[in-house]
């Protein structure tokens, strides 16, 4: 379904977001006080601003109020980034999705309501470290402090054994959701079936029992 989104700070993080919701045909206007910065996503994006997201004006011009989700990735400017938030909260734009700075940062923007809150070099860095201290782990994503969704391959270790046999929610506290198999992914799994070494078992849980899960079993 065709979406349309505001994208308002153009750094690495915005302008990467801008070009894949772009490439995925969505609509995306494009905004950033940086005149250059806006000229490197023309032609990736349905309109680009060169504007400040603390303007209301601007934000009355664009009818930010008619779009699905904005997303607020202003780079170390905090307070721009807070205002930006508030003025098109006021807007009554159901899905607000901010980059925070720090801890501090996060807090605040909790406050006023923002609906999700990033922090791509942290959850960048937990990504890569799950990466580097396991063979298995394929993607990482935290849903909180304490809950990740994790992609781990199966290894020759549980060839053979079902999900019955393994029994990770008795066992380990967390659950495979899906198994992605030949690229296709079984959303029910059958728990009596056995599993393949490189089977793709996909899990959520608490990022202490997935990692014991992990080490004990694959």
């Amino acid at each position: 379904m065709r979406k349309q989104f505001a994208i308002i700070g153009l750094g690495r993080f915005g302008s990467s977001i801008c070009k894949e919701l772009y490439h995925m045909g969505h609509e995306v206007f494009a905004i950033d006080t940086d005149e250059k910065k806006v000229e490197a996503v023309r032609g990736l994006a349905t309109q680009t601003f060169v504007g400040n997201g603390t303007d209301e004006n601007l934000l009355e011009q664009i009818g930010i109020r008619n779009f699905d989700h904005v997303i607020i990735a202003i780079g170390d400017d905090i307070q721009a980034s807070i205002l930006t938030t508030l003025h098109i909260k006021d807007h009554n734009v159901p899905n607000v999705w901010v980059k925070a700075q720090n801890d501090y940062h996060h807090k605040v923007l909790e406050k006023i309501g923002a609906d999700r809150i990033f922090h791509p070099e942290k959850e960048m860095g937990s990504r890569i470290a799950a990466y580097l201290t396991s063979d298995t782990v394929l993607d990482y994503i935290d849903l909180s402090a304490d809950y990740s969704i994790i992609e781990m391959l199966a290894t020759k270790k549980v060839a053979g054994k079902t999900l019955v046999d393994l029994d990770p929610r008795k066992n380990f506290g967390c659950t495979i959701i899906a198994i992605k198999r030949a690229g296709k992914v079984d959303v029910t799994p059958d728990p009596s079936a056995p599993l393949n070494a490189g089977d793709i078992l996909i899990m959520i849980g608490d990022k202490r029992d997935l990692r014991r899960f992990r080490e004990g079993q694959l």
